[in-house]
């Protein structure tokens, strides 16, 4: 079996489903909460334990209850954690996220610790698909340099000078649209095809790779060859859209490793994130493959 690691960021996420949003210098209680981990090279993870793979995930937790519970969780589902670098001066990212069930939009408040770094950048382990988000800088970059051969895959979420040194190293640049956005300067508008084919161009000209640009709900927009193709955003009521960029990720990893093609894998990867919005928590929101693959709209 081949051997994934995913590189990056780990949070412990408190979400909160809410019908409206909160009033400013009021009091809001409430009933129920939902409780899991998150980040995006994490639940990457742990999608990929979850569908039985070979999966490590390496990144950083301060040595506290946090780091507990996101251990425990990757350990459910046969993550390896070997190579995660527990700092004990410093505390596990975690957030605070409202869930907006009538929209499926969600508000998070992220706390972390900007001393919490990988400290062991020079990795020798040999490995077959490399998924990073773009932290941890140092040990993606040696990872990748030490692993010329691997399949090598970005989750561009933010336009950092970071990220963009390490989307020129993959094989796949899968960029957020707010990443597009400010990368190629174009008001990207999921309906207007020019927008989307301007920007694309663009970031084709910067990254000399695979490229897809995910679009929300209107799902993703890509080229193969000369044809430019937007893989609709499929139907579903919204409850909460938090780790489905993630998710997308995961799942676009895991058919990419066994051997699908490049649209295949978008198009599966688009069904698995727009299923995920369907439930509260990142965790709680990954479906079981058998339900992806058969998945009717």
């Amino acid at each position: 079996m081949k051997k994934i690691f995913c590189i990056g960021h780990a949070t412990y996420d408190i979400t909160i489903p809410i019908e409206s949003f909160i009033i400013e210098n009021t009091k809001t209680r409430f009933e129920t909460f939902y409780e899991c981990g998150g980040g995006p090279a994490a639940t990457a993870a742990y999608l990929l334990g979850k569908w039985g793979q070979n999966v490590y995930f390496i990144g950083t937790l301060g040595n506290d209850y946090y780091k507990d519970k996101i251990i425990e969780e990757f350990k459910s589902v046969n993550v390896n954690t070997d190579l995660i670098d527990i700092n004990n001066y410093g505390k596990t990212t975690f957030s605070y996220i409202l869930a907006n069930k009538n929209n499926g939009q969600r508000t998070v408040v992220s706390v972390k610790d900007k001393n919490l770094k990988y400290s062991k950048p020079n990795l020798a382990e040999k490995v077959d698909i490399i998924l990073i988000d773009g932290t941890d800088y140092d040990i993606a970059l040696n990872i990748i340099k030490n692993n010329p051969q691997a399949i090598k895959i970005i989750d561009a979420g933010r336009n950092t000078k970071e990220v963009i040194e390490l989307a020129k190293q993959v094989d796949y640049l899968i960029c957020s649209k707010s990443f597009a956005k400010e990368y190629t300067n174009i008001n990207i508008d999921n309906n207007e095809l020019s927008l989307l084919k301007k920007a694309y161009d663009l970031l084709e000209k910067g990254f000399k790779n695979k490229i897809a640009i995910t679009l929300e709900s209107a799902g993703v927009f890509t080229k193969e060859g000369d044809e430019y193709i937007q893989i609709e955003g499929i139907k579903v009521k919204s409850i909460d859209t938090t780790g489905a960029g993630d998710i997308f990720h995961g799942a676009f990893t895991y058919f990419i490793t066994n051997n699908y093609d490049y649209i295949t894998s978008l198009k599966y990867a688009n069904i698995t994130a727009g299923l995920s919005v369907t439930k509260i928590g990142t965790r709680n929101s990954i479906f079981d493959l058998n339900k992806v693959i058969n998945y009717e709209n």
